[in-house]
């Protein structure tokens, strides 16, 4: 029983430490903050504004509607050409490779708001669940098991190893386009720094932290219309900004759903998205709510 006492503190030593915050692991993740306040000193233009807002909507459509709805869930069906597509715009994101980012989320939902979930915030606090948790060593790997079926794409395979490269492309676009700018359009006030700068790390710092609301806030704030076991809430304000993963007690409770906002006044605008692409062909056999959605009309603790 010694022995045993012993290996279990070791154990929770271990987990302690890997839990600390590394700020040098997470160069990247502080750096960008670092480089989108230094954004300032490039001042701004209305080119570099229409960058920020173009790569922020767009690319968060690569994560609610890419590695959320599509790779983690399996919402709906595409063909292997887009799939990649939606991999390589979530992977832009800066949040990791699709591979790393799904397997997270599925144990989120196996184990959500319980002493297994990766970030409860009712159990670790706000911040843990919001950012704390991707700057520990402890989630640097992932559980392979959780992601059998999308390992089988030697491609996404490689992108999640490579997922860097995505980011930094489009780094390299923005910087192209702000020097052609320069050079062309020179009454615009447009630089190659600006479109960098706005374009991709102010951008990157702001989807960090909207994507992030979902963990935190939709876990502590809003309303609950289906008693699950976990505390995930239903917030209109995290939905506007997120594209509709703000109706988040809804997809606890049918996970499997394309659709999150389950009424015409529940703005999902992913799912507008979604049912454009499936007007063009792209994607399709998108999941709805089942009728026992609408007939479950409690309002839970």
């Amino acid at each position: 029983m010694i022995e045993t006492a012993a290996r279990e503190q070791i154990n929770s030593d271990s987990l302690a430490h890997s839990d600390r915050i590394d700020f040098l692991r997470s160069y990247a993740f502080v750096g960008v903050h670092i480089l989108a306040v230094a954004t300032l000193l490039t001042g701004v233009s209305t080119p570099a504004l229409v960058a920020l807002l173009v790569t922020f909507w767009v690319r968060l459509f690569g994560i609610t509607g890419g590695y959320h709805r599509y790779f983690s869930h399996r919402s709906f069906k595409t063909s292997r050409l887009f799939q990649f597509g939606l991999a390589w715009l979530g992977a832009s994101a800066g949040q990791n490779g699709p591979l790393w980012w799904v397997s997270h989320h599925r144990h989120h939902h196996r184990h959500a708001d319980t002493g297994d979930d990766i970030h409860p915030p009712g159990l670790r606090g706000f911040w843990w669940a919001h950012a704390g948790w991707i700057m520990s060593r402890r989630y640097d790997g992932y559980d392979k098991s959780l992601v059998r079926d999308l390992r089988r794409y030697p491609e996404l395979r490689l992108l999640d190893q490579l997922h860097m490269l995505a980011p930094l492309s489009l780094g390299i676009v923005l910087f192209g386009i702000g020097w052609w700018l320069e050079v062309s359009f020179p009454g615009l006030g447009a630089t190659r720094w600006q479109m960098l700068g706005w374009g991709l790390f102010v951008s990157t710092m702001l989807l960090y932290h909207v994507t992030f609301l979902v963990n935190s806030v939709a876990h502590m704030s809003g309303r609950r219309r289906y008693a699950t076991g976990d505390h995930s809430r239903n917030n209109w304000w995290v939905a506007l900004l997120t594209l509709g993963e703000g109706w988040h007690n809804n997809h606890h409770r049918y996970p499997s759903s394309e659709r999150q906002g389950f009424y015409w006044w529940e703005l999902d605008v992913t799912h507008y998205a979604l049912k454009g692409l499936e007007k063009l062909g792209l994607v399709w056999d998108l999941r709805v709510p089942p009728p026992t959605a609408y007939r479950e009309q409690t309002e839970a603790p």
